[in-house]
């Protein structure tokens, strides 16, 4: 698969914004941009409110205060984001392909077949197996795959190479320096170092710093 341009020049834009849950403030006065091509790492210790500030971008969680915008895109676009999340969402009882074509189903075959999204991530060969029946490494890869089968500028990445090994880790390198070259966005919440070929295109947003 060649690299191409493929989404519209976008700009993710949060402005004096405050996340948290429970009544607690876990990030304050927040104001960053992220825009096409380029990838933001959260960092911070536990409980510093990176997977707050995901949600929050998501739509799940409301901000406290604050407001974070989407910039350039088009007013039938569709939906715009991955939120791939901690949890891998996997059906034990469905095979892994079944898995795979229910998330395509639910958010659009618009990108790689799930043949060929499963070869991608090194599941091929598994893909008649129930997924209940995988490790957890190959769990986290099939919840990858997701982002494959359905094309969206923004991907918020909750520790994506958890359970991954170093050639997962790999994987999760390849797929986003791809994304960007497709002209996405990713915000990624981790614990692990991820690297990118060109160092230009990773920013750091610490959370939990306090002045």
């Amino acid at each position: 698969m060649t690299h191409r341009q493929v989404f519209p020049p976008l700009l993710l834009r949060a402005q004096g914004l405050s996340h948290g849950r429970g009544g607690m403030d876990l990030g304050l006065d927040l104001s960053f941009s992220v825009a096409s091509g380029q990838c933001l790492l959260l960092r911070g210790p536990n409980g510093t409110g990176k997977t707050t500030l995901l949600l929050t971008l998501a739509g799940i969680v409301a901000p406290l205060t604050g407001s974070f915008a989407l910039e350039g895109v088009e007013d039938d676009a569709g939906p715009q984001l991955h939120f791939c999340g901690h949890r891998n969402a996997i059906k034990p009882r469905l095979s892994v392909s079944e898995n795979l074509a229910f998330w395509a189903e639910v958010n659009g075959s618009t990108g790689m077949s799930v043949a060929e999204a499963l070869a991608e991530v090194g599941l091929g060969p598994l893909a008649t197996l129930d997924a209940g029946y995988l490790s957890a490494g190959q769990s986290r890869r099939l919840a990858l795959a997701r982002l494959l089968v359905s094309y969206r500028p923004l991907w918020l990445l909750d520790e994506p190479t958890a359970a991954l090994d170093v050639e997962g880790h790999e994987l999760v390198t390849r797929l986003i320096d791809r994304h960007l070259d497709m002209g996405g966005l990713v915000l990624a919440a981790t614990h692990d170092p991820i690297t990118l070929p060109d160092p230009n295109r990773i920013k750091t947003l610490v959370l939990g710093e306090r002045s």
